[in-house]
């Protein structure tokens, strides 16, 4: 089996997990590389993956993969090509997602030899908030070169087995989102369209205003880092008193956590 064709499949609205995920592709060093991008994908991907390997991507929603994910990787199968599995969690805990990935691309054919969970900026960091800012940093992205690296090693030198890695099954309950979005401040927006054009799930549209549809957003942020002008904030009670709960209890920065 070819291992010098690496494909990396990932959802990453703010692009922190694609980071890490081009880290640990460096680290594999492969000849050929081929994205699939999930993050903005307007309909199902049917594709089934013969030859080579696989780093597949996640951010971590409250302890889970977030369904959108689920939902945007059902299409994609393989046929027990090596895989890489990668979650990124805002410093909090990144509790039972990768084993929920592990089941669901396992399912699927793929054949996980490794996993790991990096630490990303969290979603809801804000200058008075901040949280894991800055990350993946410089060590967290040397680290998931070196990760790379001792996955090819893995793979050359054998045993290739599925690692423990760190969760629970049955999973933890999954947390509702919706309802909550981040809002514009009219009077420094230019309708530029920067907002929507990051949405994953296309709940912003901009005609004379921007309007938003709370109810569907999955509270990922990436329009308020995309905002040019920063008139897209995310300011409401219950996003504030999370940020308040985790700025005490999550502020210690973390390593990443690697199975191998």
């Amino acid at each position: 089996m070819a291992h010098n064709d690496l494909h990396l499949i990932y959802f990453s609205p703010t692009g922190t997990t694609e980071k890490v995920m081009d880290a640990i592709a460096q680290g594999l060093n492969p000849a050929k590389m081929t994205r699939h991008d999930l993050t903005k994908a307007k309909e199902e991907q049917e594709l089934c993956l013969d030859n080579g390997m696989a780093i597949i991507g996640i951010p971590v929603y409250a302890g889970r993969v977030p369904e959108t994910c689920l939902q945007r990787l059902s299409g994609f199968s393989a046929q027990n090509i090596p895989t890489v599995l990668v979650a990124l969690y805002g410093n909090r805990k990144f509790e039972d997602a990768l084993v929920e990935l592990r089941d669901v691309v396992t399912a699927k054919g793929f054949s996980v030899v490794a996993a790991g969970a990096f630490v990303g900026e969290h979603s809801y960091a804000t200058p008075d908030y901040p949280v894991a800012v800055g990350r993946p940093d410089k060590g967290d992205l040397k680290l998931a070169q070196e990760f790379g690296q001792q996955v090819a090693a893995k793979l050359t030198n054998g045993p290739v087995s599925t690692p423990h890695i760190s969760g629970n099954v049955p999973y933890k309950e999954r947390v509702t989102f919706g309802g909550v979005a981040p809002e514009t401040d009219a009077t420094g927006c230019h309708l530029c369209g920067e907002c929507a054009g990051a949405c994953p799930v296309d709940v912003i549209s901009v005609d004379e205003a921007v309007i938003t549809d709370a109810g569907h957003c999955i509270m990922c942020a990436a329009c308020v880092r995309a905002c040019p002008t920063k008139a897209r904030t995310f300011d409401h009670p219950v996003v504030n008193h999370r940020r308040g709960l985790l700025v005490k209890n999550c502020s210690q920065p973390k390593a990443p956590t690697l199975f191998i």
